[in-house]
C-alpha cells in the first residue's frame, strides 16, 4: 500500500466526519476548527481510533488541540507515517 498524502488523509477525514455528523462532505471545511464543525469529545475519540486503525498512526488526544482542523491534523498524521515525508506530503 502506498503511503497516503496529506490530501488523501484530508479527503478521508472529511468523509468520515460527514458520515458521523450526518452532513454533506461539502459542509466539512478542512480549515474550520473541529469544535465549529460540531465535533465533540466522543466524535474526536472516534476519529482518532479510526485514524489509528486505517493509517497505523497513534495520535494522542492532544494532537487535536495542537492541530484543530482537518487540514492541520492530516499534515500531522502524514508526518507521523513510517517512511520519509516529502515536502509535497506535509505541505
Amino acid at each position: 500500500m502506498a503511503r497516503p498524502t496529506t490530501e488523501e488523509i484530508t479527503t478521508w477525514c472529511r468523509g468520515y466526519l460527514s458520515d458521523l455528523l450526518d452532513v454533506p462532505v461539502a459542509a466539512i471545511d478542512p480549515d474550520t476548527d473541529f469544535d465549529r464543525l460540531g465535533v465533540d469529545s466522543a466524535l474526536a475519540v472516534s476519529l482518532l481510533v479510526e485514524v489509528e486503525s486505517r493509517y497505523g498512526v497513534e495520535a494522542p488526544p492532544e494532537a487535536l488541540f495542537e492541530n484543530p482542523t482537518i487540514g492541520a491534523l492530516a499534515s500531522y498524521l502524514c508526518a507521523q507515517l513510517p517512511g520519509q515525508a516529502s515536502p509535497a506530503d506535509v505541505a
